[in-house]
Order: C-alpha cells, then structure tokens, then sequence
C-alpha cells in the first residue's frame, strides 16, 4: 500500500486526484494540504460527508508516514514543496504548472542526493503526453516550429506548463533554426512575435472558453504539420496520468520529467 498526500487537495485538479486516490486500490491517501481549509476535514472543505482525513495547511507538517507527495498547488509553492518531501524521503509528483528548466534541475539534484524519485509533468492527461511523445519524434526531422498555447483568460503563468515542458524538451532534442527575420528587427511591435524558450517561439493566447490547449506548427517549404491537443472543462483528463505517477515514482530514483517519458520508459 503507497500512502498519499495530496498538496491542493481542495482545488480544481488537486480535489479529482484526491478523490482518485480515496477510490484507488493499493493507493491510501492519509494527508493532504489545503493552507485556507487548514483544521477541517477533507470532505467537509469539499462540502461533502467527512472523510476522516484533517487538512494541514503546510506540507512539512504534513509528510509523517507519506511515501509519496502529489503537488497541485502555485508556481510559488511548488517546488518549496517537493524540496522539502524530497529532504525527508518522500517521492514526488508534481502537477503544477509554471517551473522551469532551472527548477527541475534543482529537484533532479535533490531526489538524487536523497535516493527518491520524482516525477513532473506540464499535463498528466494521456492524450497530451502522446501529443508530446509524436512531436518530439517529429522535432529532428522538421526544424522550423513555432508553439500556441491558449488557456483560459484568468491564467496566471504563461507560457503554461505543458507549451513550457514541450519547448524545453523539443530543444532538448533539436534545437530550432533562428526565425528568418530576427524578433529584435520585427518592424512594428516585435513582442507580437511571442518569446523564445529553450530555442523555441512560443505564443499564449488568454480567452474565455479556453481550458488548457497546445500546439505546435512544424513546417517545410509548402508544406506544414500540427500537432494539437485540447483539454475540456473537468479535470479528468489529468487523473489517470497521475495515479500512474503515483504508483510508478517510488521504483524511481531522481526526476522524470514528461508522462510521455514514463509512458514510453516501460517501468
């Protein structure tokens, strides 16, 4: 039996994953973190019946007798948080969006030095992480490429995570050929042209209606290829994405960084 704690567990995704896990067999959710619910109980937060599971509103107080911690929270807190489970030998998955290159290296360091592992994702929903998977197949054979992510008009971090993840990762792979026409030499308003990451032009469009979509334009002379992927207005696209992390990290040691690479690793 993995036990759980759930950092988020009353927001938009982190409620679908605690519940998940509630449901799951072999999985047993004994904390999670909720800092303005902090003192109540979990089902109550949720305006539900008692669940017997009382909210901390801290994750250092919160990781006695946890295996794994799940992070649906800020960009702010995030990686405070899986630097602290990770000190005291806890796995990590982390859900949250906003990290950088930089971030993840930072926790790659720290769930090595302490033999955890850690597992991140931009977007644990399976559909995207194959969306991720065909693209970077694609990145060493068409060079150009431009990435649009549309998110919904209250979003505070952009790019999002996963237009962020892909953008490093396909850099990773193959970096991008400078655009014909510099972003400094753009006539007119060269912020129109977006902002580069890891190599890579990226555009975020904040609108109604938009939940989380990504997508990225290869193109060749007269031809082009999109790959897209669009989420709906639930969070269940993310849930069994993440209770495969969450059964997967404690055979690792140090970060995987993508469900795609989980997917495709075989462990």
């Amino acid at each position: 039996m993995t036990s759980v704690c759930v950092a988020g567990a009353t927001g938009w995704t982190g409620r679908a994953i605690a519940e998940a896990v509630l449901a799951a067999d072999g999985l047993d959710l004994v904390a999670a973190v909720a800092r303005r619910a902090a003192g109540h109980d979990l089902g109550t937060a949720w305006g539900s019946d008692p669940v017997g599971i009382r909210l901390s509103g801290r994750v250092d107080g919160a990781l006695a007798g946890v295996d794994v911690l799940v992070d649906f929270t800020s960009q702010d807190a995030a990686k405070k948080h899986a630097l602290e489970a990770l000190a005291a030998g806890v796995h990590v998955v982390i859900g949250t969006s906003g990290l950088t290159a930089a971030d993840f290296a930072e926790i790659d360091e720290a769930a090595q030095a302490n033999g955890v592992g850690a597992v991140a994702a931009g977007n644990f929903s399976l559909t995207a992480a194959m969306a991720q998977a065909a693209a970077l197949l694609v990145a060493p054979h068409l060079g150009h490429r431009e990435i649009v992510d549309y998110a919904s008009a209250g979003k505070p971090d952009a790019p999002s995570g996963t237009a962020r993840e892909l953008a490093e990762r396909l850099g990773d792979i193959a970096p991008a050929p400078e655009p014909v026409v510099a972003v400094a030499d753009v006539d007119g308003s060269p912020e129109a042209r977006g902002t580069r990451v890891a190599g890579t032009q990226v555009h975020s469009v904040r609108l109604p209606s938009f939940v989380v979509s990504t997508e990225v334009v290869f193109a060749l002379p007269d031809e082009r290829l999109v790959i897209r992927h669009d989420a709906g207005p639930t969070p269940v696209p993310y849930v069994a994405g993440t209770l495969l992390a969450i059964r997967t990290v404690p055979r690792l040691v140090g970060l995987v960084r993508g469900l795609d690479t989980l997917l495709l690793s075989g462990r």
